[in-house]
């Protein structure tokens, strides 16, 4: 059995102005994650990220947590080089991020396929040079009534949405761990199955 760990690349964008967007998910549940393990981002300078390495229990398998500080546009040219200076293999990298096309309160599991308009995702894919990594999509739904889309990831969850959310970002880290321990399809087709509400 190899010990090729798996990066997780939780999207967002860096600063106390952004922490608590909806476009943050990502940061929050690699902290999460972070918690779970009892490990402590360091920033890595020259990768332009914030990153912990751990162990999912006592000898388990290994984990690279990763939240990018370059902004959401810019998240590949920090991801893609950790997962080679950690030779993870693009399928072995899970993005975990905000998505439009998800209602909110419900999480998918995907591998592959379109970026569905996501600049996070745009720039993972450019930079791992292939779109065959996993993904988190965190559902935060449509903006209401004819809110931009763009001002509406950009606003911090409603203070009625937060105890849901804060439930979610569990949730998320559950299927993290599910994809690492549990492989892939086995994860998608728990957390899929489930209706969130």
């Amino acid at each position: 059995m190899t010990d090729t760990p798996t990066l997780v690349a939780g999207l967002g964008n860096p600063g106390p102005k952004y922490a608590a967007n909806r476009h943050n998910v990502g940061f929050m549940v690699a902290d999460a994650l972070a918690r779970r393990v009892g490990a402590r981002f360091a920033v890595a300078r020259k990768a332009r990220a914030e990153v912990c390495e751990a162990r999912l229990g006592v000898g388990g398998p290994r984990v690279i947590l990763v939240k990018p500080l370059t902004y959401m546009n810019l998240v590949g040219e920090s991801v893609a080089p950790l997962a080679q200076y950690f030779g993870v293999p693009p399928e072995s990298v899970i993005a975990v991020h905000d998505e439009l096309d998800v209602p909110f309160g419900e999480l998918r599991l995907k591998r592959g396929g379109g970026e569905g308009g996501h600049n996070g995702l745009r720039s993972l894919t450019k930079s791992l040079g292939t779109k065959d990594y996993a993904r988190i999509r965190f559902g935060i739904g449509r903006p209401p009534g004819r809110q931009d889309a763009a001002d509406f990831v950009l606003k911090d969850f409603a203070k009625a949405e937060r105890p849901e959310v804060e439930l979610n970002i569990e949730l998320a880290a559950d299927a993290v761990e599910a994809i690492i321990e549990k492989g892939f399809v086995l994860a998608q087709n728990q957390f899929n199955a489930a209706k969130q509400n």
